[in-house]
């Protein structure tokens, strides 16, 4: 009897890109073959660490007709999953390439940039029978996993005090390329917080009250009421705004959750997240379409309001700006 695992036929979008290197490795420690790869830019040597044989293209038209060919090989040529690297505008329309052409999507977030997007999608799924997965790797990392059983243990009307504040510097590159460009990208809290959000909906439950202090092209902060939480958030692409103690040890990326004002370790564990959501995947697993719709309307909310100011429970380091 033969119990050899079957290696799945992998397609990546986005190839070129910044997180296109961890949806490699995932596919490599899965097992998997990644046997085509798409990217309008041709800096993807990456790809020869990885899956040196895999074909390449430069258009969508030719990797699409690639996927169609395949899919008519038979079972065993065909693309059975296509990953999805691309800027978070172009998510939505990869995902119904890879749906067409008889695939799954494994898409990075956000899924969308529009909460109606989502229930087109769900369409889609039905007419083809393919299942689309979002990469929410946070709700994989063990800090966040103990985070959440804490909370769920306590009193179900216990509500706690929690502080997020994340800085990510960025250079002047940053705004000249689609992440600058909001209708692109969705913006700050859309492009660097968006799996935040996901992680406090769904360590806390459902969203409450949403309020915006501060929103720019660099920095955001706000204030969100939950069913179990009272959340102060901040982010920042500014180097500017990350601890002179932090900045002294020649760091560019600062995390800190703080909850009742005790704070919760998760400065470590990234690198290997994206390997754990896939095997998560493939063992018949992996986050929906549907558990994607929370976070979704909450940075789409965030980027639609006018900022409020120095009003009510906000973020401490908003002080520094406003």
């Amino acid at each position: 009897m033969n119990t050899e695992k079957k290696a799945f036929n992998f397609a990546l979008v986005g190839a070129a890109g910044y997180i296109a290197p961890r949806h490699m490795k995932a596919i490599k420690e899965t097992g998997n073959n990644l046997v085509a790869a798409l990217d309008r830019n041709d800096s993807v040597g990456i790809i020869d660490s990885f899956f040196p044989n895999a074909d390449y293209f430069l258009e969508p038209e030719r990797f699409d007709r690639h996927l169609d060919k395949q899919r008519r090989l038979g079972p065993d040529k065909k693309i059975d999953y296509v990953s999805i690297c691309t800027p978070n505008y172009l998510h939505d329309a990869h995902i119904r390439l890879a749906l067409r052409n008889g695939a799954h999507a494994i898409c990075e977030k956000p899924l969308v940039l529009n909460p109606w997007n989502i229930d087109a999608l769900k369409i889609i799924e039905q007419e083809t029978g393919k299942r689309i997965y979002n990469i929410l790797q946070l709700r994989l990392h063990p800090a966040i996993v103990a985070l959440k059983k804490r909370v769920d243990a306590a009193p179900a009307d216990h509500k706690f005090d929690f502080d997020l504040t994340y800085i990510t510097s960025r250079g002047r590159w940053y705004f000249m390329s689609w992440k600058g460009d909001t209708q692109k990208s969705g913006g700050i809290a859309t492009n660097i917080g968006v799996h935040f959000f996901d992680m406090l909906a769904w360590i806390f439950g459902d969203i409450q009250s949403n309020i915006v202090h501060m929103y720019t092209a660099d920095k955001a902060a706000g204030y969100l009421e939950l069913k179990k939480a009272r959340v102060r958030w901040f982010l920042s692409i500014d180097s500017d705004s990350i601890p002179d103690e932090i900045k002294a040890q020649g760091k560019r990326t600062y995390r800190s959750l703080t909850m009742n004002g005790e704070s919760i370790e998760f400065s470590e564990g990234f690198t290997d997240l994206h390997t754990r959501v896939y095997e998560d995947i493939l063992s018949g697993g992996g986050f929906s379409v549907d558990e994607t719709k929370a976070s979704i309307e909450t940075v789409y909310n965030i980027r639609k309001q006018t900022p409020v100011g120095i009003i009510g429970d906000y973020h401490p380091l908003i002080r520094k700006y406003i």
